[in-house]
């Protein structure tokens, strides 16, 4: 089965698991998952990740999902940008998410990194999701 969207099929995975209320979710890798993880885990959100290869040439990411209270830690996780409509953003005209308490993720061309850190690099890019 091939897969439209694979960063929103993993997303999607997070808040599915989030609202189970499991403490570990599974979905194949990629390297746009995997630094989109790392924001995620850089921000706080999840407890950490790691790459496990199941077999010859298939690899998956198992997400650790981070709860507060019973509460989990992400609130809210949406895709922007997808494969029908992408959205790229400057900079100066990226909106602050939930007055500033969300992050936006973004892919640059240096990399994919959050929005505070895009601002500090002074650079614009593809938004990929939100989160809060």
């Amino acid at each position: 089965m091939s897969l439209t969207d694979p960063l929103g099929d993993m997303l999607t995975r997070i808040r599915n698991g989030q609202r189970a209320r499991q403490s570990r979710v599974v979905s194949p890798a990629s390297r746009l998952r995997s630094d989109v993880l790392e924001v995620l885990k850089r921000e706080g959100y999840i407890r950490g990740f790691r790459a496990e290869e199941v077999r010859p040439g298939v690899r998956m990411l198992d997400i650790e999902l981070k709860y507060s209270e019973g509460e989990p830690a992400i609130k809210e996780i949406t895709r922007v940008s997808k494969p029908g409509r992408r959205v790229y953003s400057k900079i100066k005209e990226l909106p602050k998410f939930y007055n500033g308490l969300g992050v936006s993720i973004l892919s640059t061309p240096r990399g994919v990194m959050s929005d505070a850190e895009a601002r500090v690099a002074n650079v614009g890019g593809e938004v990929l999701c939100r989160v809060f």
